[in-house]
């Protein structure tokens, strides 16, 4: 028996799904990806061939309870500020789930999102664990996008006030120099600024854009997301400077944090292996000893990266038990049903008369 054919995928009749408009764009980003997984382990271990592992298993044994608390401590106070973009998003879209419940859910998806790519994490956990407790497909999609903008909202401010002091101090091998550095910090700031302004001024708060409905939020709401997102950078960046030895400052560490972060996103690497201590090894190789900088980072991943995991991995199990338990046991119309505060928050309901108009999301 023949499947019907979708007409948005064959605009001419022909009864064969058309082409995708990008195959060789898509083929381009996949080579990208697949030289990207091919280069950097090749690039680490000519940095590592040499390495003694004697150093670092030295170094690893050397980090004092007090130390690893503290890392510990870091690393749960920047998953809490994590989960807590979610919280933004309750707030946003107005949905009425509980904090007890988004708090946990949260964590979980953005564990898996750090270890196991946005795809696994980020994006499909999310809309399966949203989706079971009674959240719409648009509503879920609303959060994972004021999510998104958080981060990448606090990796714009705070990045580019660091880069545009000059830090790190790249190498004369590197085409981009101190000078491109800052004046790409400069533009990462007027970027992050500018949508606090457009959140501030902008007089139109609504756009449809392929049928999904995008609503500015209000400026108090984006003052938080910046905040909150460039703390959580700040915090990650604390945490591999307690690991290492009091060499170089808390900003230069941070300012390499950042670089390998957006390099671990351009080449869809999973927790970016191999990537992050490539760009620290060869940045911070005329400071530290590898084995020092390799410590380091391996602490820094089992604290935040595969201890994390391990407690979602947990907690995913409690989650999905609950849901089966409270299945049918919404009330009619889910979590969703009378909502009563617009996008933006609270505060867009009794503020600006044009975010009025506007129906509230999801």
């Amino acid at each position: 028996m023949n499947c019907p054919v979708d007409p948005a995928a064959d605009p001419k009749g022909t009864g064969r799904p058309a082409k995708p408009r990008s195959r060789k764009w898509l083929w381009a980003r996949r080579l990208m990806t697949w030289s990207c997984f091919i280069l950097v382990p090749v690039l680490l271990f000519m940095l590592v061939r040499n390495l003694d592992w004697q150093e670092v298993t030295h170094a690893l044994r050397s980090y004092k309870p007090a130390t690893l608390l503290l890392g510990g401590g870091l690393a749960l106070a920047s998953y809490l500020v994590f989960s807590s973009y979610d919280l933004l998003s309750r707030r946003y879209t107005g949905h009425r789930l509980p904090v007890t419940k988004v708090l946990p859910l949260a964590f979980v998806c953005y564990a898996f999102n750090l270890n196991l790519s946005s795809w696994v994490g980020g994006i499909a956990l999310r809309y399966r664990l949203y989706g079971k407790l009674g959240l719409s497909v648009a509503t879920i999609t609303k959060i994972l996008s004021l999510g998104l903008i958080t981060n990448w909202l606090g990796y714009l401010l705070l990045g580019g006030v660091v880069f545009a002091m000059g830090l790190p101090d790249l190498p004369d091998s590197v085409k981009i120099g101190s000078t491109g550095l800052r004046l790409i910090g400069v533009a990462m700031v007027a970027a992050g600024v500018a949508y606090l302004l457009a959140c501030r001024f902008a007089k139109r708060r609504t756009w449809t854009i392929r049928k999904q409905e995008i609503t500015l939020p209000s400026f108090r709401l984006a003052a938080l997301q910046a905040t909150l997102g460039a703390c959580n950078w700040a915090l990650m960046g604390a945490l591999i400077f307690t690991l290492l030895p009091e060499k170089v400052g808390y900003l230069t560490v941070l300012a390499i944090l950042l670089i390998s972060s957006i390099a671990g996103v351009i080449t869809h690497i999973p927790a970016g292996l191999g990537v992050l201590e490539t760009i620290f090894i060869s940045l911070l190789q005329g400071q530290y000893s590898k084995g020092a900088l390799l410590a380091a980072l391996i602490g820094y991943r089992a604290l935040y990266f595969l201890l994390p995991l391990g407690i979602a991995c947990v907690l995913y199990l409690v989650l999905e038990r609950k849901a089966r338990k409270g299945a049918g046991q919404q009330p009619g119309g889910g979590a969703d049903a009378a909502t009563v505060q617009p996008p933006g928050g609270a505060e867009a309901a009794t503020g600006n008369s044009e975010t009025k108009r506007y129906p509230a999301a999801g």
